[in-house]
């Protein structure tokens, strides 16, 4: 639970790298948080500026910014860039008590029960009017970046109550009542405000300053990096298409309580908006032409390090032979997953791949 000991002031540093802060825990299918210092490993000397170009759960950017670089974070999803507002751009601002009570005070400030489309799919529509009752008080925080720790957080308590962390079935509620699922994993029976209120802590102390102007973005990465500059390496983690999950299906719900859409369909039983966003990576028959794009608009960036994996479309070698069009120095980097973390990508014997170009 909260305490006013966890709640800090804007955390300085002297030195060229953080590691005493810590990334809160994610639960994203794909998240890089386990992997990161293996991929850093392959970061060579006299690297400044990095750019995360899907940055997810923003595990890479932040390891970026805990090593004392400029980073640079960008995801076409709201819900993630909010996390990239929050713990990448963000280099002081914490939420504070007063804050905190006035999010979860029942208020009359909610002119919309757009939550009541999810009540007895995922959560009850008590605390449906919690999540609407929240989402009107998000809006008049007093600045850009409270409200996108306090969505980050709260977005965080959601795929914590939910099992199996994410939207794209529909046993939430049957599970959140079965003893033994309880018993297991305690999170799911308890309230959304409770899992707010002790996640925020751990949000609050993941909010440091490393002297640099860090920057988060929330663009189609094939739109924004014409105009980015001085980038010295970039880390591209893209869809793997055909061995992951489809993202806007599992977190769905995120996105729209972050948008808080009033003019979208919401279809099929999770009540998934509709239509995608449209991100040019996700389909086999689109995404070696945006790889080509994609590799095309980065060809002035000196370094790349290029996350895939062996079960994906185009193939690993297809992906190689669409590198070697850019990039005349490649190595192949590869771990073989020892358990099955979630997404037909990363099940055991499956390998993840990173393509070292320069």
């Amino acid at each position: 639970m909260l305490n006013r000991g966890a709640l800090t002031q804007c955390k300085l540093f002297n030195d060229d790298n953080f590691f005493d802060v810590k990334f809160p825990r994610p639960q994203y299918l794909g998240s890089k948080n386990l992997l990161s210092e293996w991929i850093f490993s392959f970061v060579p000397n006299g690297v400044r500026n990095v750019l995360d170009a899907f940055a997810g759960s923003h595990s890479v950017a932040f390891e970026c910014k805990r090593r004392g670089y400029n980073a640079i974070s960008n995801d076409i999803m709201k819900f993630s860039s909010s996390i990239g507002l929050a713990l990448i751009e963000n280099n002081c601002t914490e939420l504070t008590m007063e804050d905190i009570t006035f999010l979860t005070k029942n208020t009359s400030n909610a002119k919309s029960d757009l939550m009541q489309v999810f009540a007895n799919i995922f959560f009850s529509p008590q605390e449906c009017h919690f999540l609407d009752n929240f989402r009107a008080n998000v809006n008049l925080l007093s600045c850009t970046i409270k409200q996108a720790l306090a969505l980050t957080i709260l977005n965080r308590a959601l795929t914590r109550k939910t099992t199996m962390g994410h939207f794209a079935h529909l046993q939430a509620i049957t599970y959140a009542n079965d003893p033994e699922r309880v018993r297991r994993n305690p999170s799911i029976a308890k309230t959304i405000e409770d899992l707010f209120l002790s996640l925020t802590p751990q949000y609050n102390q993941a909010v440091f300053n490393n002297n640099k102007e860090n920057k988060s973005y929330n663009e189609n990465i094939l739109e924004l990096l014409p105009k980015l500059n001085d980038i010295d390496l970039v880390y591209f983690d893209p869809p793997y298409v055909g061995s992951h999950s489809d993202y806007q299906s599992f977190y769905h719900l995120l996105e729209t309580y972050t948008q808080y859409w009033q003019d979208k369909q919401f279809v099929n039983g999770t009540k998934r908006y509709h239509p995608y966003i449209e991100t040019n990576f996700d389909t086999i028959g689109e995404a070696e032409k945006s790889f080509n794009q994609l590799f095309d608009l980065s060809k002035n960036i000196p370094i790349w390090l290029v996350s895939y994996n062996d079960r994906s479309h185009p193939t690993q070698d297809e992906m190689l032979k669409i590198l070697q069009k850019f990039k005349k120095n490649i190595v192949l980097h590869q771990k073989t997953y020892a358990n099955s973390r979630g997404g037909r990508g990363s099940v055991k014997g499956s390998k993840e791949l990173l393509f070292v170009c320069i």
